[in-house]
């Protein structure tokens, strides 16, 4: 993790979709359901919507705020943590700030499982929603693929006994998890 900086990949800086909303209010607008935006924002700032949860299974009432915004957390299914380790040290800028906005690698999470995962990898964290396991680990693969990053043994180990169990699981595309 020499010379890591979670700064360095410019998450929220970057609007890669020119659409004038910034990413996290982005994937807000993909991931959630009844969504209600804040008038005078440009349709882009989300107020309040609910999150079917992948990581927990539960609906979450995701209310803008001080004291509850946090509930809903934007997560790098890819931590960035984990890209520097396995790669991203390398990259140019351009490449790490397409990484940290990519909507491929972006999901609207229970903010308590995002914390729990923190850089976690494939092999050392899983979401509780057993149901979602597959698909989670089959965009792990495809962000780890899209931007050439290595695996540990142990990820590739996780990987493989993950997806054994779904083999028509699908492999995604940054085209496949655009924002709105």
């Amino acid at each position: 993790m020499t010379s890591y900086e979670r700064d360095l990949f410019a998450y929220r800086e970057v609007d890669h979709d020119r659409n004038g909303c910034d990413v996290r209010n982005d994937v807000l607008r993909r991931d959630l359901t009844d969504v209600v935006i804040r008038e005078n924002s440009n349709g882009c700032t989300v107020k309040r919507g609910t999150l079917a949860d992948p990581y927990t299974g539960a609906d979450i009432e995701f209310i803008r705020g001080v004291g509850s915004s946090s509930e809903v957390q934007i997560d790098h299914v890819v931590a960035l943590g984990n890209a520097w380790a396995m790669g991203a040290q390398q990259w140019d800028e351009a490449t790490r700030h397409r990484f940290g906005n990519d909507p491929l690698n972006l999901l609207a999470v229970d903010g308590q499982s995002n914390q729990e995962k923190g850089a976690g990898d494939l092999a050392t964290w899983l979401p509780s929603n057993g149901a979602f396991r597959c698909e989670y680990a089959a965009r792990q693969v495809s962000v780890k693929m899209a931007y050439g990053l290595r695996v540990t043994v142990a990820e590739r180990d996780a990987m493989e006994r993950i997806l054994s169990t779904c083999p028509g699981e699908p492999l995604l595309t940054s085209e496949d998890t655009k924002t709105p």
